[in-house]
């Protein structure tokens, strides 16, 4: 069997795998215990955001949120079909596109970090400064300097394809000899990077929850493409009666009010402020 036949029969392992954690988290624990099910980023998980999010939730609400944590483009679909009640995820264009699907009546920001672009210290593509797009022309000239795609339809995946296009290269004519896909989260990403002395895209939370550095370092940060949206969404019960929407909306409500978008500024990894409440942004 050739590498791309596993890698195929590796993805749809994947998708089952994401099916069954869906149902399982339906139907675990108490039945008389309020929870939704949440379908999110591998970066919101990874970055240790939601242990200090979700308890300040139940806290204040009772209700438990179960966490289902994919790429976006998984967890869009994962709403779509109606294994999840709500979606917090990083795409604002796939997001646009679910809401006039009607899956949802409205998508309401609720947070914000920064891409940056990780690499070897020693920097042998030259790629470091503030130029995200310069610096991904200067990876797709250099054979010996990898790179690692998440290759998985997230939103860091869809950002990393927008940024190769601004750079004026052309993935789908042709990879370029240096690009690796993973098919994977951020963590296993930067663990791939940090193994093989590779370039990636990353989002600055995960980032700073990384410990497996090696010789890896931030090159290329500040570059205004780089903006990272989070967007929240209640799935509407016009496409899926059974969806708890009202506890959904709770969650919702308080992710986007002065006492969540508290919680989430006071998330430190390091010392540093992984994401900034913007909520409140038009």
């Amino acid at each position: 069997m050739g590498m791309k036949e596993t890698n195929k029969l590796s993805r749809l392992g994947r998708r089952a795998a994401i099916v069954l954690l869906a149902s399982a988290l339906w139907t675990s624990a108490a039945a008389d215990e309020p929870f939704i099910v949440l379908a999110s980023t591998t970066s919101t998980e990874q970055s240790g955001l939601f242990g200090h999010l979700l308890p300040a939730f139940k806290q204040a609400s009772g209700v438990e949120v179960r966490v289902v944590a994919v790429g976006t483009g998984q967890a869009l679909d994962l709403a779509r079909r109606g294994d999840a009640d709500a979606v917090l995820v990083h795409d604002t264009a796939a997001e646009e596109k679910f809401v006039a699907e009607g899956f949802t009546v409205e998508r309401r920001p609720v947070m914000y970090n920064d891409f940056v672009l990780i690499g070897p210290r020693s920097d042998p593509a030259g790629a470091k400064g503030g130029d995200i797009a310069a610096a991904l022309a200067k990876l797709a000239t250099k054979p010996e300097a990898v790179f690692v795609s998440r290759g998985d339809k997230s939103g860091t995946h869809a950002a990393e394809l927008r940024l190769w296009k601004q750079a004026h290269v052309d993935l789908a004519a042709a990879k370029p000899a240096n690009y690796r896909e993973c098919g994977c989260g951020m963590g296993p990403a930067l663990n791939m990077a940090a193994s093989s002395n590779a370039y990636v895209l990353a989002d600055r939370g995960t980032w700073l929850a990384f410990k497996n550095r090696g010789e890896l370092a931030i090159l290329v940060e500040g570059d205004k493409a780089l903006f990272n949206q989070y967007g929240v969404m209640v799935v509407n019960p016009a496409k899926h009666p059974h969806v708890k929407q009202a506890l959904a909306q709770r969650f919702a409500d308080w992710i986007t009010s002065p006492a969540g978008q508290a919680v989430i500024a006071a998330y430190q990894v390091g010392g540093e402020q992984a994401f900034f409440p913007n909520a409140n942004r038009h």
